[in-house]
């Protein structure tokens, strides 16, 4: 990734920093957005990066802020290589039939409607440059289900239907599209998942997700990032169109 632009969304959370600092670490320069001004002012202090690092206040939702951020790496870097699209929420964790319509949207929107607005503005920079790399956070969840997270496992259902999409209407502009399906993975929103499924004993929770993942484990945000690079990379020079797992074969049984 030497020399190349990367544009990272979501990044103040445990996977989006780790997939920051294996970018910069890779080469790359690197722009991150955040809700968070004081997060993303910890990130930027923390790696030390000078100027290859670049932070933007975006709300993945708001599309003005979403495209300005786009033009502002843009006009920061000259173009954008790479984008991986990071930001997204795991939202409550119970029945399906307890749901408010307000809550199933929230899901929705932040997961779904946050990737399109960033494939809506962020592939024509890379149909300009004639080259260029999208991954779309997805999730296992994308392609099994999930007891008491529906609105989470349709609305990561939909990103790999985005991800096929657009690889279609965009392989004949040099820009590959892929989605990245983490498995379980030892982050905040785990932690959020198994205290709201067992309030009374999540490490309980965890223990039996465990006892369904082959490798008997949570995955590591480092091997997270690190699939992010590739698909980014010329090394996936011939994948597109596809939902690429890391879960330790959690979704394999």
């Amino acid at each position: 990734m030497k020399e190349k632009v990367v544009l990272i969304t979501g990044a103040t959370g445990e996977i989006g920093t780790a997939m920051t600092q294996r970018f910069l670490t890779e080469g790359a320069s690197v722009c991150i957005t955040g809700r968070s001004a004081e997060k993303l002012a910890d990130i930027n202090e923390s790696l030390g990066a000078g100027t290859k690092l670049t932070t933007f206040l975006v709300d993945a939702l708001d599309e003005a802020a979403v495209l300005s951020s786009v033009e502002r790496c843009v006009a920061e870097f000259g173009g954008i290589d790479a984008i991986i699209a990071n930001a997204g929420t795991e939202g409550k964790v119970q029945p399906l039939e307890m749901y408010s319509v307000e809550e199933f949207n929230e899901t929705l929107l932040v997961n779904v409607t946050g990737v399109w607005l960033y494939l809506k503005h962020g592939l024509p920079p890379m149909r300009a440059r004639g080259s260029g790399s999208f991954v779309a956070v997805s999730s296992g969840a994308g392609t099994v289900g999930f007891p008491g997270l529906c609105p989470y496992a349709a609305s990561k259902h939909a990103v790999n239907g985005l991800v096929r999409t657009a690889c279609l209407e965009n392989a004949g502009f040099g820009i590959r599209v892929n989605a990245l399906a983490p498995g379980p993975t030892d982050t905040r929103m785990m932690e959020s998942v198994g205290s709201q499924a067992n309030s009374e004993d999540p490490a309980a929770f965890k223990n039996a997700v465990i006892s369904t993942i082959p490798m008997q484990r949570y995955g590591k945000v480092e091997e997270i990032a690190k699939l992010a690079v590739f698909l980014a990379s010329e090394d996936s020079s011939f994948c597109n169109g596809g939902v690429y797992m890391a879960d330790g074969g959690f979704t394999a049984a």
